[in-house]
């Protein structure tokens, strides 16, 4: 069943990519051109970019601009690797991939609850630990040093870790570790990960995906971090 709403997305995402070319020279600012501009997004990404049920596909909706951004141009230029994203990005400017992020970004939606996580209470525990503290005896620095304390992010360009599908935070931190998602060098988040576990990165996903969402959940600004950035991270200035 997880296939064939898959594919049915992807489907869907095609069949809408030849409407970008259609509108690539409408102004950002005319909502009807800008929905035809990001239908092919929210044909899985979910309605208004609030992500979909099958875990995969993550929210996009209210994420800083710099950060979709650069997914976007990491997609497009292959630091990301993901054949549909790569096909529906591959011939599109920074400028109309820029009208796009700042689309998403300035949308303000609803999350759902949480999911339950299912695990076990020490797997919780570890997964809070690392987010909330870090792992100072292998130089492993806490989620919310650079994601902000309430978790949200931090503008322009560090997104947010709750309202995330447990799968698909496991899927990313993974990709990292095995060298199968990129970032703009230096790429911090590839030195983190190689510093965890299998066992690590299913606690933190876990976690994290069991936490609501704060209100207001939207990133604050690099002003409000306590202490200076851990590692030097492509990309964010």
């Amino acid at each position: 069943m997880l296939f064939i709403r898959f594919r049915s997305s992807l489907i869907a995402a095609l069949a809408v990519l030849c409407t970008w070319a259609a509108h690539a020279a409408a102004p950002a600012d005319d909502p009807q051109a800008m929905t035809a501009r990001v239908a092919a997004c929210t044909a899985c990404h979910g309605k208004d970019g609030r992500a979909t049920p099958g875990g995969y596909f993550p929210r996009i909706a209210g994420k800083p601009a710099g950060y979709l951004y650069h997914q976007l141009v990491n997609f497009r230029d292959g630091r990301r690797q993901y054949r549909p994203m790569t096909h529906l990005l591959d011939h599109l400017s920074d400028d109309y991939l820029r009208e796009i992020a700042d689309h998403f970004a300035s949308l303000e939606v609803p999350y759902p609850p949480p999911a339950t996580p299912g695990l076990a209470a020490a797997v919780l525990a570890q997964g809070r630990a690392l987010v909330l503290k870090g792992d100072a005896a292998r130089d492993v620095p806490a989620c919310v040093r650079c994601h902000g304390e309430a978790m949200t992010g931090v503008a322009p360009a560090i997104p947010g870790l709750l309202g995330l599908p447990r799968d698909y935070l496991n899927a990313q931190l993974g990709a990292w570790k095995t060298g199968q998602r990129h970032a703009a060098a230096p790429d911090c988040m590839a030195k983190l990960t190689d510093k965890l576990t299998s066992t690590d990165i299913t606690a933190v996903a876990a976690w994290l995906a069991a936490q609501p969402v704060p209100v207001p959940s939207k990133a604050v600004a690099r002003s409000a971090l306590a202490q200076p950035l851990p590692m030097d991270c492509g990309g964010v200035q």
